[in-house]
């Protein structure tokens, strides 16, 4: 029987789904893949409740596998290209039954592992028969988490047809902001643009040529743009929004992007993979306060906490006990600030810097570098010391070279004069070394 969310996609049979490596699909076409990826699972004997993987880069053949296993019941486990010890790893923590991959040609591939899942979670989507998503965090301050999702749930999230868009999804599959600019933007009849490298150069040369009318996208990958001076190379005139999140925005580089882009609005978005996309709504193009959406979605505020309780919130862990409260509330472990119906987030209360007991929080301090003359990009993070118990210590990296020590002393002469005393780097390291995950999400322990 068709899933509804399939019955959807059949009333837009001549509108583009999905651009990939300068080839237009229909949806009829989008369709078309989903029903030779029935036959393939058919083929392979895959059944509903199994926990199967998803490997591949994001295109319109692992777009309708996704289709695909969504409609046969299955428990998708959707991961990018990983080292091999990752990977093991994450097949070993999601229990997987059968490893599906989708080549570079879009060729399917199959085998069975040999396990039997038979954690909890997955039997509670078993004896409701409904298909589950599991999702791994980034895991860039330890061990990656995962979080199983009831797949009916979020398909929930996504109305009926209003007015379709031409969106570039920058985020992949394994990645809730992924699987979300997917199935939104299909679901109202719109067109995902996607690249195969997530490059500045490649990035805006899809707008350009697509057409592209939204970017989602985060603070470190637009501050990489602004370096690079790749939005003055290509047309931008069909772009009307750009929307940033997983990570705070540092206020230096919001407000650059703003003169870079006249005219595009700007917006902050907030999601975690064991909550979803909650609706937002922007204060201002430059200004990082932001009120969180109610529908489907309500929060609290404990000690400066960010506490979330959602509709379409994850049944737990896979390895990790979930922090939810006797009300179901969340523990997002964001700081955030308070301002009438607005909050304004800080960061994780695990990166916050104790200096002799005031707290420093990276994202003001990284603001304040990148308005450093010759300073491209910043990371704050904490460094033990003996007296303060600890000390702001700052990587950057430099638009051309020059001597450390020169460096050094204007990062301290120009933080000095615009930040308390106590939040003014005492390191500072100069590094070439990328400073961002796959995702382009700020490693702080890489600093």
């Amino acid at each position: 029987m068709t899933h509804p969310f399939l019955t959807r996609l059949e009333s837009f049979p001549d509108s583009e789904a999905i651009a990939f490596e300068g080839r237009t699909y229909r949806y009829d076409d989008l369709l078309r893949l989903v029903g030779e990826w029935r036959l393939f699972l058919d083929r392979h004997g895959v059944r509903a409740g199994e926990v199967v993987t998803l490997e591949g880069s994001y295109s319109p053949q692992a777009c309708a596998g996704l289709l695909a296993l969504i409609e046969r019941g299955v428990v998708v486990v959707p991961l990018s290209t990983l080292p091999a010890a990752k990977r093991a790893e994450f097949l070993d923590v999601a229990q997987v039954e059968v490893v599906i991959r989708v080549d570079a040609g879009g060729v399917h591939h199959s085998e069975r592992t040999g396990r039997s899942a038979e954690h909890a979670l997955y039997q509670e989507l078993r004896d409701a028969g409904r298909p589950g998503l599991v999702l791994f965090s980034s895991g860039t301050t330890g061990r990656s988490k995962a979080s199983v999702l009831d797949f009916e749930k979020v398909l929930a999230r996504y109305g009926e047809p209003t007015r379709p868009s031409r969106i570039l999804s920058f985020l992949s599959l394994d990645h809730i902001g992924g699987v979300n600019t997917l199935l939104h933007t299909l679901s109202q009849g719109g067109t995902v643009v996607t690249v195969a490298e997530r490059t500045p150069e490649a990035v805006f040369q899809a707008i350009a040529e697509h057409r592209v009318e939204i970017l989602p996208t985060t603070p470190t990958f637009l501050n990489m743009v602004l370096i690079s001076g790749a939005h003055e190379r290509y047309a931008t005139d069909s772009l009307t929004l750009v929307t940033y999140g997983t990570e705070p925005m540092p206020l230096q580089t919001l407000r650059r992007l703003g003169e870079a882009l006249p005219g595009v609005r700007l917006k902050q978005t907030y999601g975690l993979s064991e909550l979803g996309i909650l609706p937002t709504r922007s204060k201002g193009d430059d200004t990082l306060w932001v009120k969180l959406g109610t529908a489907g979605f309500e929060h609290k505020i404990i000690d400066n906490i960010l506490w979330i309780r959602s509709e379409m919130a994850m049944l737990g862990y896979l390895n990790a006990p979930a922090p939810f409260d006797d009300e179901g509330f969340f523990n997002t472990q964001d700081v955030v600030e308070v301002d009438g119906d607005y909050v304004r987030i800080l960061g994780r209360d695990s990166e916050i810097i104790n200096v002799g007991g005031e707290k420093v929080y990276p994202s003001e301090v990284e603001s304040v570098l990148l308005g450093v003359p010759n300073v491209a990009e910043a990371t704050v993070s904490g460094k033990p010391n003996p007296v303060t118990g600890m000390v702001v210590k700052a990587t950057v990296q430099l638009v051309v070279d020059e001597d450390r020590r020169e460096v050094a002393r204007r990062v301290r002469e120009y933080c000095g004069s615009r930040l308390e005393a106590y939040k003014v780097p005492v390191l500072v390291e100069i590094s070439s070394a990328p400073q961002h995950s796959e995702r382009y999400k700020k490693i702080r322990s890489a600093a």
